[in-house]
């Protein structure tokens, strides 16, 4: 086990300030995400270095478009969640209980361990420009990400949270020196949806803490929403999140709008259309965004980047891969417009043409 960082002592009781339930467990008991152990009135993470889930993904997986396209990334993932969404795809570690209350283990065979060191040796060894913890909300193994970007950023490599956004300002503050990207899941936008998905009643520090990793910290943002029928997808609720990116993130900040597809608790729940996906992005654009893409749909042209100046496709994709591009430094070669985001070493080895 590792001490905590973030918690404080309250007579015996430990109120863990990592995420923004800041949960008040009493000895021998777990918060919420059932990932810390209050111990002798010491804070306890019980995931440090457990690494569940483990692989080399194309930065667009995450999905990030504006970093470095076509770059890939080493992916770490460890277990638990502060959320449980009841359609999570990731349910299989996320909504793991990390053994069961008290001092039980962590079991060997769940996760195995990888050390800070070795997670950015291992980046190095398989090429990767940087790492990305997800599949899980990363602020949950908070030492560990926080320890791994420290030396990543001093072996020149670069750092990814696909995060829930749910994290204290106290954690972002924290890590905010070292992380690059800020890949946050904006997964409605009503006190009726959060408390639906993430059984949380106020999403409000969600959104002040993804707008403080845009401007206080200068972090790359890009933001996803699946969406979910019956729980998201309505014209209000979408236009309040495109109207949030544009006016509190600035209008080039990404959009992804990506296919739900059932799983766990929401199984009975068809795909979303793929009409009510277009309907987002026609919203999201309608309300000023430059990029809005769809996800999850293979071979759409919403996947696509086109210059916001002219409309010229300037990077075609297919799934999770870049299958042409036409732009030099993030400069559309039609009229010159330069694109939002880090495009400096892009594609070297994908395919170019001229259209």
């Amino acid at each position: 086990m590792k001490e905590a960082l973030l918690y404080h002592r309250l007579n015996g009781q430990v109120q863990c300030d990592v995420c923004q339930r800041r949960c008040v467990v009493n000895e021998g008991r777990r918060g919420f995400c059932r990932t810390r152990l209050n111990r002798g009135g010491k804070f306890y993470s019980l995931t440090y270095g457990r690494v569940a889930s483990i692989s080399t993904n194309p930065i667009e997986k995450k999905p990030v478009f504006h970093f470095y396209p076509g770059s890939r990334w080493l992916s770490l993932g460890s277990l638990g969640c502060n959320f449980l969404c009841p359609g999570c795809q990731n349910w299989e570690i996320a909504h793991d209980r990390v053994g069961a209350y008290g001092n039980t283990p962590l079991q060997e065979e769940t996760a195995e361990f990888l050390s800070p060191e070795e997670s950015v040796q291992l980046a190095r060894e398989r090429g990767c420009l940087g790492i990305s913890w997800t599949f899980n909300e990363p602020t949950l193994w908070f030492e560990y990400t926080l320890e791994g970007a420290r030396l990543a950023r001093k072996q020149g490599l670069f750092t990814n949270y696909v995060t829930n956004g749910f994290m204290t300002e106290e954690a972002l503050d924290t890590i905010g020196p070292y992380l690059d990207i800020f890949r946050v899941d904006i997964k409605g936008f009503s006190k009726e949806t959060y408390h639906r998905t993430a059984h949380i009643k106020d999403f409000s520090g969600i959104l002040r803490v993804t707008e403080r990793a845009r401007h206080r910290w200068g972090m790359h943002v890009e933001v996803v929403t699946n969406v979910t029928p019956g729980f998201n997808d309505s014209d209000e609720e979408l236009k309040g999140i495109a109207v949030w990116i544009r006016d509190s993130l600035g209008r080039d900040t990404p959009w992804h709008v990506t296919r739900f597809y059932p799983h766990l608790h929401l199984s009975h729940l068809p795909p979303t259309p793929i009409q009510r996906l277009e309907r987002a992005r026609e919203i999201g654009l309608e309300a000023g965004l430059d990029y809005v893409y769809i996800g999850n749909v293979p071979g759409h042209p919403g996947e696509n980047t086109y210059c916001p100046g002219c409309g010229r496709l300037l990077i075609e994709r297919f799934v999770y891969e870049v299958t042409f591009h036409e732009m030099e430094g993030g400069k559309c070669l039609g009229c010159g417009y330069q694109l939002a985001g880090r495009f400096e070493e892009m594609c070297k080895d994908r395919p170019t043409a001229k259209r």
